[in-house]
């Protein structure tokens, strides 16, 4: 972060000062006091399980220059606000306003907003790897894992200096309202919405609601700014009349209106796709590739080392973003091609030693997500291997869970999924769901708990399998995702 004192951070807060104005912050700003080091500010955050305010003195001992409390804290340097979360929100609104205001003509940062109900992690990864080449190392920003709500975001605005080019930052929504006091922090330069989908709609109540939400980045990029569009989500699609004059827009997808497409799209037996990737004359930045005389259009090939077909649409989208940024065609296509995940849980494959594949998409679900990594299992596994599909609990899908988990258990059985294993009574209707579609019997087993599901997969996975781990972040099926990549089976560990 920028360097600021104590009546800095005080006027930026609205707080109230306990401490020398002159005391200067220098570090970091952390809400874990186990982070802090010299000139770091601590932001007491009350959480459900501990109070960040208890922890404030170790904080201040190991190094902290001052503390941004909700109450006065004898003896320690504060900053007294009504809300420290709201508090930290402000004052990452300051800090990038002032480092805006203050750079040099064509040197101040430019923010990518990035939203949508899937893929917004994996698109966040991939523009860091397209544009770090650009920016170098020092002058890029992006969150490793999903810091996109109104602690995480804050924190990672916080980190911008006068030597950021790039900040990309990650947004997500369980309520109307979110994305919009997202982007009140961090305006984007270019704003992105990937997909409305059903993620959280027990929070939204429908899925207009949700999309009535993603819209919010439309309305909150900067004037003059970039608005970027998924053409074939049609809900996405019609944000685009909700840009407001003056912005430009971008659309990506498989249609062929897209100004950024995707064309001749194979999946090899690894799940990873090819496509050619084809771009708009007034889309590209330059030339350098294969051009359509008549069009004007560029053309590169690109092959993912990303695992799921999915991920085609998350490609598209970090390559027009970095399009319009002016990477080139060609760049972008390589850089694509050579792009890996970044982030943990997400289609992250691991090859076991003893011949077991192990696919561990545990960090999050929703019914969309669910289907494009149980796709993704049906090819690896082909018709040689044996495909298992280890389910936990969809979350935050209200009302309309059951029928959402059942459609699951449906779906298991009519890619010809061979083994089927639903862990806890959040997930049972994914295994009654597939015990109603087909003339299943030990096919789908269901598991009260991670301990019966650990016990069961190792007492029972063969060389040759293809393991798919996947559910919401809450249902804790990251642990056994960690376990099965780490692990060989206990039968293998016995000999």
């Amino acid at each position: 972060m920028i360097e600021l004192t104590a009546a800095q951070v005080a006027a930026a807060t609205g707080g109230r000062l306990h401490a020398d104005p002159d005391v200067t912050v220098t570090g970091a700003v952390i809400i874990d006091s186990r982070e802090a080091g010299p000139g770091a500010l601590f932001v007491a955050l009350p959480g459900e399980r501990v109070d960040g305010h208890d922890f404030a003195g170790r904080a201040v001992a190991t190094g902290a220059a001052l503390v941004l409390a909700g109450r006065e804290l004898d003896g320690l340097p504060t900053v007294v606000v009504d809300d420290p979360q709201e508090a930290l929100g402000e004052l990452a609104r300051y800090v990038l306003a002032t480092v805006r205001e203050t750079a040099a003509d064509g040197e101040a940062p430019r923010v990518i907003g990035v939203t949508g109900s899937v893929g917004k992690t994996t698109t966040k990864d991939l523009l860091g790897q397209l544009l770090t080449p650009e920016a170098g190392e020092d002058a890029i920003i992006v969150p490793t894992g999903s810091f996109n709500n109104e602690i995480g975001l804050p924190l990672t605005v916080l980190r911008v200096t006068g030597q950021t080019r790039y900040l990309v930052a990650e947004m997500g929504a369980d309520h109307i309202g979110n994305i919009a006091y997202l982007t009140r922090i961090a305006p984007p330069d270019v704003g992105v919405v990937l997909a409305v989908g059903v993620a959280h709609v027990g929070h939204f109540g429908s899925v207009e609601a949700i999309a009535k939400t993603k819209a919010e980045m439309v309305s909150g990029v900067v004037d003059g700014g970039t608005v970027v569009l998924n053409a074939d989500d049609l809900r996405v699609a019609a944000m685009a009349g909700q840009a407001a004059p003056g912005t430009t827009l971008r659309t990506f997808g498989t249609i062929p209106s897209a100004d950024v497409r995707a064309e001749d799209i194979t999946v090899d037996a690894t799940g990873r796709a090819r496509f050619t990737l084809r771009v708009a004359a007034s889309a590209a930045s330059s030339s350098g590739t294969a051009q359509d005389g008549a069009t004007g259009e560029q053309r590169a090939d690109v092959a993912l080392q990303l695992v799921g077909p999915h991920h085609v649409s998350n490609a598209l989208a970090a390559a027009t973003v970095a399009l319009r940024l002016g990477v080139p065609v060609a760049d972008v296509a390589q850089r694509l091609s050579a792009a890996t995940a970044r982030s943990p849980h997400r289609m992250a494959v691991t090859e076991r030693p003893d011949g077991v594949t192990v696919i561990d998409d545990a960090y999050n679900a929703n019914p969309d997500s669910m289907k494009a990594a149980l796709r993704t299992l049906a090819v690896m596994a082909g018709r040689t291997r044996r495909s298992v599909a280890v389910l936990g609990e969809m979350r935050e899908l209200g009302d309309g869970a059951r029928a959402a988990h059942d459609e699951i258990g449906r779906l298991v059985v009519r890619l010809n999924v061979k083994q089927l294993v639903v862990v806890g009574d959040g997930a049972y209707h994914i295994h009654e769901g597939a015990m109603q579609e087909g003339s299943w019997g030990s096919e789908s087993i269901f598991v009260p708990d991670l301990d019966a599901a650990r016990t069961l997969l190792d007492e029972s996975l063969e060389p040759g399998d293809v393991v798919l781990v996947k559910s919401s972040l809450g249902s804790g099926l990251w642990e056994l995702g960690d376990h099965l990549s780490m692990a060989l089976t206990a039968k293998d560990n016995n000999k």
